[in-house]
């Protein structure tokens, strides 16, 4: 039970002295001597009933432990955090490639993705949940009316009254009004796990925007590395074509052996099965890049090449950065908060419900006179109701919640080592693809002068065709996977502002605003 709920009878008796004082004194003001406190012919025994019972409405306790945020291990600093990172958590990091493509790509993913839309959607339908849930502390009034004509019989065992009109008819027009008082706080427990639910999805939906604009700038990277790939298969393709014809031209004159052309054959042949399925994996990844900008499937436009991209700085971050960042943190969190809430409305169903209901309206049987002073009627009550046995539902009911808040405290923690985890390995992926990349390229180097000193070597006739092949053999894959290394140091990166968060997530939803205010504008001009 919170310290609220304590402190909560001495609150009602502190209230209903303040309000005995305020009326005395307004009483003198206005310039009337009262011997007794008296509001219109109520006896002071009356009056205090009203107080209080207005006192302990606003005072009511809140059963249930109150959200205090748990304790959490988080390291000092990250293991393979880099030296030489920039404060750019903040910023629009995608901009920092210099691709103007990419920018605009991102920016209609954030305008047309129907995963932002969902969980837009679900923010939206949060809200209406949570209003809901609030509405019962507020008195509910409605309305009715009636006209009905009734026969009854006269045959019965006891015949009507002479004086009893036969048949009846009655008009009415009421208006009614309840209340709950959520004297014991379960309501408003409800009312707060409602709107934590809600914050929770909202942290849901930036989360998309996370991942979205993360996806976004991986795949248009990746595709860049893919189309890298099937230039260098192409030109090594190109290359094959001409040695395999050379060689077919100088068997034909009997300058070399059958084998030297089918060994050139066998080379031009391992490229030609390459590019088909480059051309595979671009096409799905177009495919999924459309599909992430709210588009059908189909091409994508490109800008620059992946070897005219900038690579963008690491932003810096401290592990306890990333839980105010992280929004998949903040949404176990919010979550965490709801289940908490639940405990004390399961609670409160062990205690009374206390609710108030009041009618007044006209009722006549001739309607020319329904609304005449003599057709007045009116009624008022109070009414509480509690449970004696349930045969444990409620204890059901309280042991469910504790053991959701349970679950919902491991999976906020676990959350929170899952984060820091994901940062620790974009970090050391970044740090080790740097060296991988620098090797790759030497390989690369390598390979390309033994291609060339082997080459010169047969041509002179110092070695034989086998040693060109072995050195094609070797270049060819290394060029390949230096491209794919390449694209997968800027995914790393990308991965990196991912998994750190940061304030570029608003950047990012500020774009997905000003679509829908730009929307909102455009239908309210076809409408004029």
């Amino acid at each position: 039970m919170s310290n609220f709920c304590h402190s909560g009878l001495a609150g009602v008796l502190r209230r209903l002295a303040e309000a005995r004082t305020f009326l005395q004194k307004d009483s003198r003001q206005a310039g009337v001597t009262v011997k007794k406190w008296k509001l219109r012919g109520l006896s002071v025994m009356q009056e205090s009933v009203i107080v209080l019972a207005f006192a302990v409405l606003f005072t009511g306790c809140m059963l249930g432990p109150d959200y205090m945020r748990p304790a959490v291990d988080v390291p000092a600093a990250f293991r393979y955090e880099d030296r030489e990172a920039q404060e750019t958590a903040n910023s629009e990091w995608w901009k920092q490639f210099h691709d103007p493509v990419l920018d605009a790509l991102i920016t209609e993913a954030l305008a047309n993705n129907k995963d932002i839309k969902i969980a837009a959607a679900n923010v939206e339908q949060a809200a209406t949940v949570l209003i809901q849930t609030r509405s019962p502390l507020f008195p509910q009034i409605g309305f009715e009316g009636s006209g009905t004509k009734q026969r009854a019989s006269e045959a019965g065992a006891t015949p009507l009254p002479s004086i009893v009109p036969n048949p009846q008819t009655l008009y009415q027009a009421l208006s009614s009004a309840s209340w709950e008082i959520d004297l014991w706080g379960r309501i408003r427990r409800l009312s707060e796990s409602a709107q934590a639910d809600l914050f929770a999805t909202e942290e849901a939906r930036r989360g998309v925007i996370l991942s979205l604009v993360a996806s976004v700038a991986g795949d248009y990277i990746q595709l860049l590395g893919l189309d890298d790939q099937l230039l260098i298969s192409k030109r090594s393709l190109a290359a094959y074509a001409e040695t395999v014809k050379l060689f077919e031209l100088q068997f034909k004159y009997g300058q070399v052996s059958q084998m030297n052309v089918e060994q050139a054959r066998t080379q031009y042949e391992t490229a030609a099965a390459a590019i088909p399925q480059i051309e595979s994996q671009i096409a799905q990844t177009e495919n999924a890049l459309s599909i992430l900008l709210g588009r059908n499937p189909g091409p994508v436009p490109r800008g620059k090449t992946i070897h005219e991209l900038m690579l963008p700085p690491v932003p810096a971050g401290l592990p306890s950065d990333v839980l105010a960042n992280r929004p998949d943190i903040r949404q176990a969190e919010q979550n965490l908060i709801a289940a908490n809430a639940q405990i004390g409305a399961a609670r409160a169903l062990y205690f009374p419900t206390i609710s108030l209901t009041g009618v007044f309206g006209f009722a006549s049987s001739d309607l020319s006179n329904l609304f005449k002073g003599p057709s007045r009627t009116w009624s008022y009550a109070g009414s509480f109701a509690g449970p004696i046995f349930t045969g444990g539902a409620i204890y059901g009911q309280v042991k469910q919640a504790e053991a959701v808040r349970k679950a919902a405290l491991i999976n906020y923690e676990l959350a929170i080592q899952n984060a820091f985890a994901d940062v620790e390995d974009a970090l050391v992926a970044r740090s080790k693809l740097i060296g991988q990349v620098q090797a790759q390229e030497r390989l690369v180097k390598a390979g390309s002068e033994y291609e060339r000193l082997s080459r010169l070597q047969y041509n002179g006739g110092y070695s034989p065709y086998a040693t060109v092949l072995q050195a094609e053999q070797q270049l060819f894959p290394s060029e390949l996977n230096y491209a794919k290394y390449r694209a997968s140091l800027f995914i790393s990166l990308v991965n990196i502002y991912k998994a750190m968060g940061g304030g570029w997530i608003i950047e990012a939803e500020k774009l997905t605003v000003q679509k829908k205010n730009d929307e909102g504008r455009s239908r309210d001009n076809v409408s004029k």
